[in-house]
């Protein structure tokens, strides 16, 4: 999906205006949630989500998406990770 697609599917769903995040080469978080319903879509680089022990890698073009409060470990690539996100309550 290319970034003029996933802002018109944003919007059709309710997303307010979305924000760009940049994560570090190599780095992670925890185990963690957010208090938002999180619809994002990858820029660059790469990120690897585990939910419930299932780990799941999105590249450039791909979408992730995590319900509100939905625990999540993130994973960052070689390059790091930009990505394109929608937050929702």
């Amino acid at each position: 999906m290319n970034k003029s697609q996933f802002l018109e599917q944003l919007s059709n769903e309710g997303f307010p205006t979305p924000v760009m995040v940049e994560r570090e080469a190599n780095s992670s978080l925890d185990v963690h949630a957010h208090p938002f319903e999180a619809k994002a879509l990858i820029i660059s680089g790469q990120i690897d989500i585990t939910v419930d022990g299932i780990k799941t890698s999105y590249r450039s073009g791909n979408i992730f998406h995590l319900r509100k409060d939905q625990e999540h470990s993130e994973s960052y690539g070689p390059r790091g990770v930009t990505y394109l996100a929608g937050r929702k309550d």
